[in-house]
């Protein structure tokens, strides 16, 4: 058997869970469905953006002040609400519900329209990072707080309602499934080695380089070994760090470098503003330490073929486990090819 040519299932190590990998199937003709490709031409402003300054937001509750680099308000329309009363449902342990606390807030990069993470320049990245570490720190400060989940869906394929460069935090009582399944797994590995999963394996990663995107002084960006989505990366700390607010000015400039190369190369893969869901994973904010974690952020973009052409979870992926075509090697492969000639 190899990894190349023949049917095989990796272990996700982060989350215990397991992907079918069927590398020859990319041979087969593709016949499905195409999405229509709209070229990106946004202007500097929108005076029909809900996020763009001085515009009055959704729901028309209330305008944007005229800011000049970042903005963060919360969401206007919350999934989690701060003011809800406690209680639950537990019939038999059949009916089981529970009230969930937490905030939304809604984090504008620029005020330019359009601009994109790849093409924002590294000043302006660092002020998206200091805002990340600052609503990560005020939001998890608080007594019923014990995650805080910093996201961004870019793009119309992953449901972004609003081409605007903006990101989200949703805060709230309880670790989120994924969230949870990740701190599991760290602890584990943490317990039985004394060292955290992630720099374990990042330390293989550098050594065999087959996976590697780009990297620098404090960071690495990489195709995880079980990679789910066709062009699904990682960024992982070179150090064991914990959150964003153990950053030093050092890291935090390398890591808005990363992420700038990372998404602009992402741009260049189909030649179009490529969308992605990316989410930042960092320790719990519930007052326990947390020697196991280890900060790292996942980029999870749909495209397979061509700009038109997605990856669907659908079918085996529903109601087994999730299944890719494309090798994390062949991708990595291709990534490392488009950085190497940028």
């Amino acid at each position: 058997m190899n990894l190349t040519d023949h049917t095989h299932r990796r272990l996700n190590i982060l989350t215990g869970d397991w992907v079918l990998v069927s590398p020859h199937r990319m041979k087969r003709p593709w016949q499905g469905k195409v999405e229509a490709f709209a070229p990106d031409t946004r202007p500097h402003y929108d005076p029909k953006c809900y996020l763009c300054p001085t515009n009055t937001r959704a729901g028309g509750a209330a305008s944007n002040p005229n800011y000049k680099d970042t903005f963060v308000f919360d969401n206007d329309f919350m999934a989690i609400m701060p003011d809800i009363p406690e209680g639950g449902l537990d019939k038999e342990g059949l009916l089981v519900a529970k009230s969930e606390r937490g905030s939304c807030r809604v984090i504008c990069y620029s005020p330019r329209h359009d601009l994109t993470m790849g093409n924002m320049s590294i000043g302006e990245l660092l002020k998206v990072i200091e805002l990340w570490a600052q609503e990560y720190r005020e939001l998890g400060s608080r007594e019923y707080i014990n995650y805080v989940q910093i996201f961004e869906n870019k793009g119309a394929i992953m449901g972004c309602s609003n081409p605007h460069p903006h990101g989200q935090i949703w805060a709230q009582e309880t670790l989120p499934t994924e969230v949870a399944k990740e701190t599991r797994q760290q602890k584990i590995h943490f317990d039985k080695y004394g060292s955290t999963l992630l720099s374990d394996y990042l330390k293989l990663e550098l050594e065999e380089k087959v996976r590697i995107i780009c990297e620098n002084d404090s960071f690495v960006a990489l195709v995880p070994f079980w990679a789910v989505w066709p062009y699904e990366s990682m960024i992982i700390s070179r150090k064991s760090i914990g959150d964003l607010t153990q950053l030093n000015d050092t890291q935090q400039k390398d890591l808005a470098q990363i992420l700038q190369q990372l998404t602009n190369t992402y741009d260049k893969v189909f030649d179009t503003s490529f969308p992605y869901s990316m989410g930042i994973h960092q320790s719990p904010t519930d007052s326990a330490a947390h020697p196991e974690w280890h900060f790292h952020i996942h980029f999870y973009p749909p495209l397979l073929r061509s700009a038109t052409v997605k990856k669907f979870m659908v079918g085996y992926e529903m109601m087994g486990e999730p299944q890719r075509d494309l090798t994390a090697e062949f991708i990595a492969a291709k990534l490392r090819r488009i950085v190497l000639t940028s």
